[in-house]
């Protein structure tokens, strides 16, 4: 069973929490029938996003058998045949249907080009340098449109700069430290677990992760004091939270550049406890301003 979990990336589930952004942003928290909307967003998304982790695996197996990590995976370690990994995806494909007819049809039709666009992704695009890295941003962007899109909301043109920026930050980031393994594993060769990283050099990345945190950082601090956001939420006092997005930045440039960790955003997302807390309280920092008049009249009830 682990190694089921292992091949679905239960894990990997927390990068879809993004189509629930919009719900917070639109102060549609406290609406029920839109929380189970998106609730069965995120299952959808999730179901379909497992399907293309498997099938991306079978595709990788051989190169991920070169790879001192990757070589552990369910397929890559022959704990999985390849051909039951493929009838699990197409489970988790059966199940996403019934779902994904309960959302508005432009939210399932996104949904289904994004797993058009992970099949591309896994059989040519992840050799496109910067291609490779665009898609993947494009993928978080996609989980914030279809959360949009399923509670019929219009999404901030500055919050999403803001996801593309952050998304390509982190996907920048896998792709640096995915090079700076390979440099260290003098037993492959780099185009053995990646042709693409050949295109990449430490110094290439590097630049594009200290671009694309000053542009999440900046584009979420233009966001909090756009005319919209402060008409719509009726202060300006989100930018307060912009400390919380530099926190989060330095700190995730800190275990990359410092102790040599970020292949796997995720890992360090669930795993680093100043990130979690960081996490948390930006959450809460939100919900109280962006809440704060539902906040005093429950008070002022009671």
């Amino acid at each position: 069973m682990k190694d089921y979990i292992k091949l679905i990336r239960l894990k990997h589930w927390v990068k879809n929490l993004f189509v629930f952004a919009p719900l917070i942003f639109s102060q549609f928290v406290t609406d029920i029938e839109k929380i189970k909307i998106e609730f069965l967003t995120f299952l959808a998304f999730s179901f379909v996003a497992s399907a293309t982790y498997i099938i991306n695996d079978i595709l990788d197996a051989e190169s991920d058998r070169k790879h001192p990590i990757k070589r552990n995976r369910p397929i890559a370690s022959g704990r999985i045949k390849p051909g039951r990994a493929l009838f699990v995806a197409f489970c988790f494909l059966l199940a996403s249907i019934p779902i994904m007819s309960e959302l508005p049809l432009r939210a399932s039709a996104l949904i289904v080009f994004y797993f058009l666009l992970m099949l591309a992704y896994s059989f040519s695009l992840k050799g496109v340098v910067l291609l490779d890295v665009f898609i993947i941003a494009f993928g978080f962007m996609l989980r914030v449109i279809v959360g949009a899109y399923s509670i019929n909301v219009i999404v901030s043109k500055w919050l999403f700069i803001t996801t593309l920026f952050l998304s390509l930050f982190l996907a920048i980031s896998k792709r640096r430290m995915e090079l700076f393994f390979s440099f260290q594993n003098r037993e492959s060769q780099i185009s053995e677990q990646r042709k693409v990283l050949d295109e990449y050099t430490l110094r290439f990345a590097d630049q594009m992760v200290t671009i694309t945190a000053s542009g999440a950082v900046i584009s979420y601090a233009l966001y909090t004091i756009s005319e919209r956001t402060v008409s719509l939420f009726k202060t300006e006092a989100l930018i307060y939270t912009t400390v919380f997005v530099l926190y989060g930045i330095f700190r995730y440039m800190y275990l990359i550049y410092r102790k040599n960790i970020g292949e796997n955003p995720t890992d360090i997302i669930l795993s680093d406890a100043p990130m979690l807390i960081n996490i948390l309280l930006w959450f809460v920092s939100c919900v109280i301003i962006i809440y704060r008049n539902k906040i005093f009249e429950v008070f002022s009830l009671n």
